[in-house]
């Protein structure tokens, strides 16, 4: 997810915000997609997952060694691993980013059809959200270290996936929210320093 840069990241979003709802193009949903990524910090997780054999793209046709993704699409940049959903589940910012993507039509797997200009009716906020991205991936090189066995991080990543789904497309059923909670929070009890830095987020936004 990294290798995109954005020179004026005020100007464009200042530019959006005074606009919406407007015409977008495809390729300027991209580019926000991958920006909003860049700027909260995600690096750092998906550099685990790729130093450890794990990276999302593999096998895709698209990826190149050594200088990653050569075609970007809608779907991809709207998908998420289970630890950047985790993020953004904690930090309530997911429903959020799920809107936006709601809105961009035919996305598939690895490829989309999406038209070259995309009517928005709302934008990505950005928070800042860094130091938890860099805490989660300091947990997640330590359990790398301490839980060797072959795929270890990628299964406790795929289950993480599918409970946040769950708990996300519940529909308001008590019983499925409360279920999908307490395994997430089983499944992220291994992440300590995480959990300190969300301690801190939380006290600084209350």
């Amino acid at each position: 997810m990294s290798g995109f840069t954005l020179q004026d990241q005020s100007t464009l979003h200042s530019h959006v915000r005074s606009e919406l709802p407007h015409t977008v193009s495809r390729q300027a949903i991209i580019d926000t997609g991958m920006h909003y990524l860049n700027a909260i910090g995600t690096d750092p997780i998906c550099s685990v997952c790729i130093h450890s054999g794990g990276s999302c793209c593999n096998g895709c046709s698209h990826l190149a060694s050594g200088s990653g993704c050569q075609l970007r699409n809608t779907s991809c940049t709207a998908w998420l691993c289970g630890f950047l959903k985790y993020v953004l589940y904690e930090t309530r910012s997911l429903k959020h980013w799920y809107e936006y993507w709601d809105q961009v039509p035919g996305q598939d797997y690895r490829t989309d059809t999406t038209p070259d200009y995309v009517f928005l009716e709302k934008i990505l906020y950005m928070p800042n959200l860094n130091e938890l991205c860099e805490a989660l991936a300091a947990d997640l090189k330590e359990l790398v270290r301490t839980h060797p066995a072959i795929g270890f991080i990628f299964t406790l990543r795929e289950k993480l996936d599918k409970n946040i789904d769950r708990y996300m497309d519940s529909n308001g059923d008590p019983a499925i929210e409360k279920n999908s909670k307490r395994n997430i929070k089983i499944l992220s009890s291994h992440f300590h320093h995480f959990h300190r830095a969300l301690n801190e987020f939380r006290r600084q936004q209350s």
